[in-house]
């Protein structure tokens, strides 16, 4: 098992990358106590028969070492970047250089699109397609610790290297069916730039809450704003400061002083005082004090009195049955929340663009309008014109 270890030696394995039509990707991290993650390692694999095909990449080798020639590999469009659930490592990559690999190919997504179902795993896809299998063994170690074991090396070596037989299945079945098209929409996504930056002014949008007056939400929109800020200028995790539920306590009883502080059921000792202390109590009355124009307004989509949910039950069962037909997995096509949307009026909707309508959106637009009802055929439920 190679281990790169200085830049000259990550260089001349890209520059033999570059000779082959792919490359397989693949990253350990720790982000348990900090913000942004931590790259402890890197996989990389190329479609060659020799024992030396796949390396693991040390960044943590020392100071000298550069990932410079990996991100020079990232760019060359002659060569596929192949990564299982991607989103994760490219946004270590972007946050680390500002680098989005390019051409992509996700097969977690491919599968999807192929018929195995929701969130693939990559330990299935090994078991399905490469006929082999994974020893998870070291999948929740300290990757941060050297140094790595021949077990941990093993199981991040085979990240890659089952990926190879995996790739080129998906690739040959997508263009088989020519869905090699859907898989390219959906990865416009995860090729976005913006997928990846954390916006402290949109992070309240995470937050759930069932009170969704402007008022509150301009107390949760500031207080979510600053616990953003404090953990990304301090590469802490969000929670260390304080957690969803603490959040939500707070523009409840948006408390005026640090002895109201003192009286909250869930937030961290540790919040109570000094300048977190502080920063709620100044997003508290940032909440109070915003202007009514600028208040935050509630997704009108997550509105559920607007939902028929007779019509939403009716657009699940011809979600499970269009998703049967094409073989492709259901959540994929729609979420609960864009079916939800739809039987609202909602028409900018994802499930109704791209792929999607061909496979459901126009169907389920028709459902809506009347046009055509469900019927039930021996174990097949199906749209029939009314």
């Amino acid at each position: 098992m190679k281990t790169i270890t200085t830049t000259d030696d990550l260089a001349a394995f890209c520059t033999w990358a570059r000779s082959f039509p792919y490359v397989t990707v693949d990253t350990e991290f720790l982000r348990e106590r900090t913000y942004y993650s931590k790259l402890c390692l890197v996989q990389l694999a190329v479609p060659d028969p020799s024992e030396d095909s796949a390396v693991l990449v040390d960044p943590l080798a020392g100071e000298g070492m550069s990932l410079a020639p990996l991100y020079e590999l990232f760019g060359d469009p002659s060569v596929v970047k192949v990564f299982h659930a991607a989103r994760q490592d490219l946004e270590i990559f972007h946050v680390d250089a500002g680098v989005i690999p390019a051409p992509l190919f996700d097969t977690q997504v491919a599968a999807m699109v192929c018929g195995f179902g929701e969130q693939a795993g990559y330990e299935t896809l090994v078991k399905k397609i490469a006929k082999s299998s994974v020893d998870k063994s070291s999948r929740f170690t300290d990757w941060s610790r050297r140094p790595l074991s021949d077990a941990q090396k093993s199981y991040a070596l085979a990240d890659v290297t089952h990926l190879r037989d995996i790739y080129e299945y998906l690739a040959r079945h997508l263009q088989s069916t020519g869905r090699a098209g859907w898989v390219e929409e959906e990865l416009g996504i995860l090729t976005d730039p913006e997928t990846y930056r954390a916006d402290p002014e949109e992070a309240w949008r995470r937050v759930k809450t069932r009170n969704t007056t402007p008022r509150f939400l301009a107390i949760v929109r500031e207080l979510a704003r600053f616990r953003e800020e404090h953990a990304q200028s301090r590469d802490i995790p969000r929670s260390r400061i304080y957690k969803d539920d603490a959040l939500v306590e707070l523009a409840s009883t948006k408390p005026q002083s640090v002895q109201d502080l003192g009286r909250s059921r869930l937030l961290l000792r540790e919040a109570r005082k000094g300048e977190i202390a502080d920063g709620i109590l100044a997003a508290v009355r940032a909440g109070q004090d915003c202007p009514e124009a600028d208040l935050p307004r509630p997704d009108k989509m997550q509105d559920r009195s607007q939902v028929n949910p007779a019509l939403a039950d009716m657009l699940r069962v011809l979600l499970k049955a269009k998703s049967e037909t094409y073989d492709v997995a259901s959540k994929l096509v729609a979420s609960a929340a864009d079916l939800d949307a739809i039987a609202g009026g909602a028409r900018d909707v994802q499930a109704l663009r791209g792929w999607r309508r061909d496979v459901f959106g126009a169907d389920a637009l028709r459902l809506c309008g009347g046009e055509i009802g469900l019927a039930v055929r021996g174990n097949v439920v199906e749209p029939v014109d009314i």
